[in-house]
């Protein structure tokens, strides 16, 4: 599962890997990598195997689901397929309550008790996971845990769910990605060494200056 997603996210773009000209994220945090996994529900294939990943991940590691929650706003359309898969309820989690109306934070059903899984696109530091997570606790849920498309395997997440008592599961990793990408040619296999040093601490940026050597 895990190599057949990598390649499916290099194929479709919907991952870059460019150590020779890091990107820029939103935390100014330069990374040799960047995942835009909305593109996943732009081509059929890809889309299936993803949902089919995601469906079977949740059967395997939470088969008391009741319910599945999306993040807003990528991980709406995935839980709402995987929902419709495993013939289950969906609803989604915003960032933040409306300042309108019945003011929700939570759309769709959520009865106290219901054993829900958050469906994310993606893992990084987990902090916008993890509030969704919190805000179904707070409304009585009882979260099973994540699944998620790709995680970057980063410290600072496995610190951060393992303190709110939350376990994730990807179709797909950082690692798993890197392998792949180097025997598909995206890049060079002497350049996962610099790469993965990124993974195990993102805020040391000798990592750069190693991938531009290789």
């Amino acid at each position: 599962m895990k190599q057949r997603i990598a390649a499916d996210l290099l194929h479709i773009k919907a991952v870059f890997l460019r150590p020779e000209d890091p990107f820029t994220w939103a935390s100014g945090i330069r990374a040799p990598i960047y995942c835009d996994n909305r593109l996943t529900l732009s081509d059929v294939q890809v889309r299936e195997d993803v949902e089919q990943a995601l469906a079977e991940l949740i059967q395997k590691h939470y088969p008391a689901c009741e319910a599945v929650m999306g993040t807003s706003t990528a991980g709406i359309a995935h839980a709402a397929i995987v929902a419709t898969i495993l013939n289950l309820p969906m609803g989604y989690v915003r960032a933040t309550a409306k300042d309108h109306g019945r003011t929700n934070q939570i759309e769709g059903r959520c009865d106290p008790g219901t054993k829900v899984v958050v469906v994310e696109d993606l893992i990084s530091t987990a902090g916008s996971v993890v509030d969704v997570c919190e805000a179904l606790r707070a409304a009585g849920a009882e979260v099973l845990g994540i699944v998620s498309i790709f995680t970057y395997g980063m410290k600072k997440a496995d610190d951060r769910l393992k303190e709110h008592r939350l376990t994730n599961v990807s179709a797909s990793d950082y690692d798993t990605l890197l392998t792949v990408a180097a025997e598909n040619g995206y890049i060079r296999p002497e350049q996962i060494p610099a790469l993965l040093a990124f993974r195990n601490d993102p805020s040391d940026e000798r990592w750069i200056a190693s991938a531009k050597l290789m």
